[in-house]
């Protein structure tokens, strides 16, 4: 699977990444949940960053994803039959939901913005997002 996020502050996409995951998972749910993983951890890097820059955020930080049952794993791991396959280190989005330093937040496939560093799209969807990034055409 591949997995992607585009991070976005006061209006602006400041960061973003396409990768192969690395680590092979027998379900959509435990993919989702570890690219929602990797994706916190990159929010709280850039969250320290800001702070340094004095830049304070007053609520928390929102990941997006378009797998409730993901969202349901990263609010309450121990409920799930899947999470006993999951990595501990991958449980580190629990930690910041339960401090209350990031929440997911569902956001339906056809809305998801990081689906353009993941996939292909049709026409619509790409012009749609690409408008979203703010990526101007050269040409």
């Amino acid at each position: 699977m591949v997995g992607g996020f585009v991070f976005d502050v006061a209006g602006g996409s400041i960061s973003w990444l396409s990768k192969k995951q690395s680590t092979v998972t027998t379900s959509s749910v435990e993919a989702e949940y570890i690219a929602s993983a990797n994706t916190t951890k990159k929010a709280v890097w850039l969250h320290t960053l800001l702070q340094e820059l004095d830049y304070l955020q007053t609520v928390a930080i929102v990941i997006h994803a378009d797998n409730q049952a993901c969202i349901a794993l990263a609010n309450n791991p121990v409920s799930y039959f899947c999470a006993k396959h999951i990595d501990i280190w991958h449980h580190f989005i629990c930690n910041h939901v339960k401090q209350g330093e990031a929440k997911l937040h569902y956001v339906p496939t056809k809305d998801m913005l990081a689906d353009i560093f993941t996939k292909a799209l049709p026409c619509e969807a790409f012009e749609k997002f690409h408008a979203q990034l703010g990526v101007l055409n050269c040409f």
